[in-house]
């Protein structure tokens, strides 16, 4: 969902916005995590016996999975006239997302390889049934009400419900409080800090997609260089 940072700053966020949705380097780049996740997922289930009963993996859905970046495009025409809130539940009713390269074939894989695969997102728990509906219609697997876990318990603990039954092997998002809950609510410093102190986590179980148009750096200051004189 966007924040207000389009409002404030309209030519930055629309520049985000055409690189999330038009740019060539997104989309390889977004395969390219897809394709580090298989090799991750293969290893996990190769050190597990070749078995992937009892093995999980937790994704986020958006700009993850699906890509939102048309009612990203819309949102930011609308001007003041819109309510980010009601065009986002609006947008998860009725919306007509497209997937994000890779993600199809990597969780066909991981469905064929025996993981639970679970879809934890802040979509509103009340657009439930659309969201299902929609991963659905897109074809992927394992998609019922026990494995979409959407908005209402804070995403670590859904993470630590799937923990009592799995061993979470890999984790998909593109935000950092996607994969720990101690990112979530601090300041931009911390979060610089709690990444140099996971750093082994990336690229290894914790995958990251790239998200230009959404995040608390929107909000920072840029550190130009100061040229002498």
């Amino acid at each position: 969902m966007s924040d207000q940072s389009d409002q404030r700053h309209p030519r930055e966020h629309a520049m985000a916005i055409r690189y999330q949705q038009l740019s060539a380097e997104i989309k390889a780049l977004q395969r390219q995590c897809y394709a580090l996740a298989t090799l991750r997922l293969e290893a996990a289930i190769n050190a597990a016996g070749g078995q992937g009963a009892g093995l999980a993996i937790m994704s986020d859905i958006d700009e993850t999975i699906l890509d939102n970046s048309a009612v990203m495009a819309h949102a930011m025409t609308q001007e003041a006239r819109r309510d980010n809130v009601e065009t986002w539940k609006l947008w998860e009713r009725e919306g007509d997302p497209h997937l994000i390269p890779g993600a199809a074939d990597f969780l066909a894989l991981a469905d064929r390889l025996g993981v639970t695969i679970f879809y934890v997102s802040d979509r509103f728990d009340e657009n439930k049934l659309a969201t299902i509906a929609t991963l659905s219609r897109l074809g992927l697997p394992q998609v019922d009400a026990d494995h979409v876990l959407l908005f209402g318990p804070p995403k670590a603990v859904r993470r630590a419900s799937i923990a009592r039954d799995y061993r979470i092997v890999l984790q998909l998002g593109d935000t950092l409080h996607d994969f720990d809950g101690a990112f979530a609510n601090v300041a931009l410093e911390d979060q610089h800090r709690l990444t140099e102190d996971h750093a082994h986590r990336f690229g290894e179980d914790w995958i990251v997609f790239p998200n230009a148009a959404h995040g608390t750096w929107m909000e920072a200051e840029i550190r130009p260089w100061n040229a002498p004189a």
